[in-house]
């Protein structure tokens, strides 16, 4: 089973439970560096699948939470290098990972190594918000020679003839965002959610996990009926900051 193939079996796995997968994320080093592995620990005792935010200057997908957690954890140091060193000793979560990073950081790493480090420490896919799909051959060819998933981002805004385009080059899942915004808003779901994910899940063959907005149990039962899986971001986060207990908040969300 490639790197890629780990994450849709893990996905698959928690839907032939009975369960809709739960992919928390979290903002890698945040609150603190020296808690990053601990809390990782913690998130995959309660996750299916774990998506590391790599910080970043700029992350203009995210709304404030997810930015504010993204300066902290810059202003203390960490980066990708540190990252990919910090999974290397703790030597394997029991989930597969995924990480979210805006193009540049991975661009400055290099293509090759990225997949080779990836490959050595557990990440089995990337997701890159800012990187439009015309452009990424280049890092999908070197994540994909080392079985590694390059996840498509879709919305509701997308055509229907590049959602198939998107559906059919996702490795993993595809991130089916349910807004058209920026995450950690407390507005709910779309009243149109069904529709759009039952149109997203009938052209994709790998699973479909929905992401942004997703804060309570109600949310992720509300995704469940339409996708495969919930994304939990900025709730998730602000559980940290608080520095509150995540599995309970994570197992609410069941």
């Amino acid at each position: 089973m490639t790197a890629h193939e780990r994450i849709s079996a893990a996905i698959h796995a928690a839907n032939d439970d009975g369960r809709t997968a739960l992919v928390p994320f979290i903002t890698a080093g945040y609150p603190e560096p020296g808690g990053f592995v601990s809390t990782l620990n913690t998130i995959a005792t309660a996750g299916d699948v774990v998506e590391i935010g790599i910080p970043f200057s700029d992350p203009m997908a995210d709304g404030m939470t997810i930015q504010r957690s993204s300066f902290e954890a810059l202003k203390k140091g960490v980066s990708l290098a540190w990252i990919f060193d910090e999974l290397e000793k703790a030597g394997g979560f029991g989930v597969p990972l995924v990480m979210m990073s805006y193009l540049n950081p991975l661009l400055a790493f290099g293509y090759d190594k990225l997949a080779e480090r990836a490959l050595e420490t557990g990440v089995c896919g990337f997701i890159v918000p800012d990187l439009p799909f015309e452009e990424s051959d280049e890092i999908r060819s070197a994540l994909e020679a080392q079985g590694l998933g390059l996840i498509q981002l879709v919305t509701p805004a997308t055509p229907d003839a590049r959602l198939k385009m998107l559906c059919d080059a996702s490795r993993g899942f595809v991130y089916a965002v349910t807004i058209t915004g920026i995450t950690g808003g407390d507005v709910g779901l779309p009243k149109d959610l069904a529709s759009y994910l039952d149109k997203v899940s009938s052209m994709s063959t790998t699973p479909v996990c929905a992401g942004f907005g997703i804060r309570e149990a109600a949310d992720v039962a509300a995704v469940g009926k339409h996708a495969s899986g919930a994304i939990v971001g900025s709730a998730l986060v602000e559980v940290l900051e608080r520095g509150e207990d995540p599995t309970a908040f994570l197992s609410s969300l069941r």
